[in-house]
């Protein structure tokens, strides 16, 4: 169990960034989770959530505050990150099935927007 209290706690201690206000709302039922992808960028994790709309996205956005101190690149981080999955959207088949938790690391600071999207894109294309 302790996947689901870390779960738990991410959500209830830290402030995320919804394309969807449910999300936050739902929030205590994300530890339901079972996939996760992670790269040098992210950690993401994601499965279907009971009681989703399925067409819309519902995912959130976090930038621990124990990694990333100053709330500014905290939400630079998120910025890039919302930008990133907008066009995400548009350019590929997203599973709109599933709800989606981004947790960011502080390497999304020192890299170039486009390196750091053409990574996000191969992971999100393996999601099925």
């Amino acid at each position: 169990q302790p996947f689901e209290m870390m779960m738990f706690l991410i959500l209830y201690f830290f402030h995320l960034e919804t394309f969807h206000s449910d999300a936050l709302a739902a929030g205590v039922k994300l530890y339901n989770f079972i996939k996760k992808i992670s790269n040098k960028y992210i950690t993401l994790f994601f499965g279907p959530l009971a009681d989703k709309d399925n067409k819309k996205l519902n995912i959130s956005f976090v930038a621990k505050k124990k990694l990333i101190r100053s709330a500014v690149k905290r939400n630079k981080i998120k910025r890039r990150l919302r930008n990133i999955m907008n066009e995400a959207v548009k350019k590929l088949s997203i599973n709109f099935n599933y709800s989606y938790l981004v947790i960011a690391k502080i390497t999304m600071l020192n890299n170039e927007y486009a390196i750091i999207k053409d990574t996000l894109f191969q992971d999100i294309e393996k999601i099925k």
